[in-house]
């Protein structure tokens, strides 16, 4: 689990989810999430083979490569539905 800052200093948690079922390649995948709470955004197609290496990887990130990526899962967020 990784906390950072997008661009307009908005605290996130980058952190790691495993998806269950008998395969193992790339059980683990990217999740982002309001520090202050609030809905995930998951980044399936981000994806590792064990939590050990998928933890690995969001401490050695650098901020700039988070930011993408939290860009990327928010284009791909659902519109919430108008009431």
């Amino acid at each position: 689990m990784r906390e950072f800052a997008d661009q307009s200093g908005e605290r996130w948690v980058a952190s790691v989810r495993e998806e269950p079922g008998t395969d193992y390649k790339g059980r683990f995948y990217l999740v982002m999430s309001p520090a202050s709470g609030g809905h995930e955004r998951p980044l399936i197609d981000v994806r590792w083979n064990t939590e050990r290496t998928a933890r690995r990887a969001l401490e050695t990130a650098s901020v700039v490569e988070l930011r993408r990526r939290l860009r990327s899962a928010n284009g791909r967020a659902p519109v919430p539905a108008r009431p």
